[in-house]
């Protein structure tokens, strides 16, 4: 008898453990583990800095230091806070916000890696890891928010309802966050030198994102834009840039006048559509770049 493993397995009507379901069924699966996906990301959450002695206080120390040694540097050296009304203040959401996004990529690439016992050991949905770091990052973050509006209320900014669309911005950044930490999951899973790599490409996507300058305020000054609109274009897209100047524009009032008068409501328009754009095509291509290589994660 010739028979192969393979027949014996489907005359018997054996399947394969680890096969990747379809689609709508791995949906539904994903969904019934939602409060696993939130008690895995609190208990990471509350590990992350168990042995240190101030403990959850570093997620709030950790933005606010960058943010200072940025000010140092950019603010007060370089003179990059010339014009830019609340500096502070915008320098300051800028590092947290872009912070979220950095956080999610570099977690996201490692969150199969790092796991590999817990895949090894129970059969689940390989995409609720890269969704609890995510939530991971957002739980940080809802800390760090604190912070963030009791520094913009101290510089003199009022309260108003502009204040409320940080909510949707807020959203549509964890969407995108989600898809891109999808992305890095499988990416990481099978070449973990790439997190290696990270550290040298969100510092670059930092300084091309306008956390530490204004975006407006050099398209309005730089020849080099002015004379290559596509480069300015370019930048404009960017999604991390996006999302920041979003948050600051519905946050600060004064940048907000800044803004208005330098690029105008429609460019503003501009920007929630991107932000839209950005969230669905990463969250859609991002989770569907994961689960086609479901069944491939967690082996030697």
């Amino acid at each position: 008898m010739n028979e192969t493993l393979a027949d014996y397995a489907a005359r018997h009507g054996l399947r394969q453990s680890a096969a990747r379901p379809p689609l709508p069924k791995y949906l539904k699966s994903v969904w019934a583990r939602r409060n696993f996906i939130w008690a895995f990301a609190s208990a990471k959450n509350v590990s992350k800095h168990s042995d240190s002695r101030l403990g959850q206080v570093w997620q709030v120390l950790t933005p606010l230091l960058n943010a200072a040694v940025y000010y140092l540097i950019f603010g007060l050296l370089l003179k990059l806070s010339r014009g830019v009304p609340d500096f502070i203040p915008f320098l300051v959401t800028g590092v947290f916000l872009f912070g979220f996004t950095q956080r999610s990529v570099t977690s996201g690439s490692k969150s199969v890696g790092d796991n590999l016992s817990l895949i090894r050991a129970l059969h689940f949905p390989r995409a609720t890891l890269p969704l609890a770091y995510a939530v991971v990052e957002l739980q940080q973050l809802l800390v760090s928010l604190f912070v963030l509006f009791a520094i913009i209320l101290a510089f003199g900014e009022p309260l108003s309802f502009y204040m409320l669309l940080f909510v949707p911005i807020l959203l549509l950044q964890l969407i995108f966050n989600v898809g891109i930490s999808m992305v890095m999951a499988r990416l990481g899973a099978f070449n973990r030198d790439i997190t290696q790599l990270l550290p040298f490409v969100m510092r670059t996507w930092l300084y091309a994102s306008g956390v530490i300058f204004s975006l407006p305020q050099l398209m309005e000054r730089s020849d080099l834009l002015k004379n290559h609109a596509w480069l300015g274009a370019l930048l404009e897209a960017n999604p991390a840039y996006v999302f920041l100047e979003l948050s600051r524009y519905v946050l600060l009032g004064e940048y907000r006048g800044y803004v208005q008068s330098t690029l105008g409501v429609t460019s503003v328009t501009h920007l929630w559509l991107l932000a839209v754009g950005w969230s669905l095509v990463m969250l859609i291509g991002g989770f569907v770049y994961f689960y086609r290589a479901e069944e491939r994660y967690g082996r030697g």
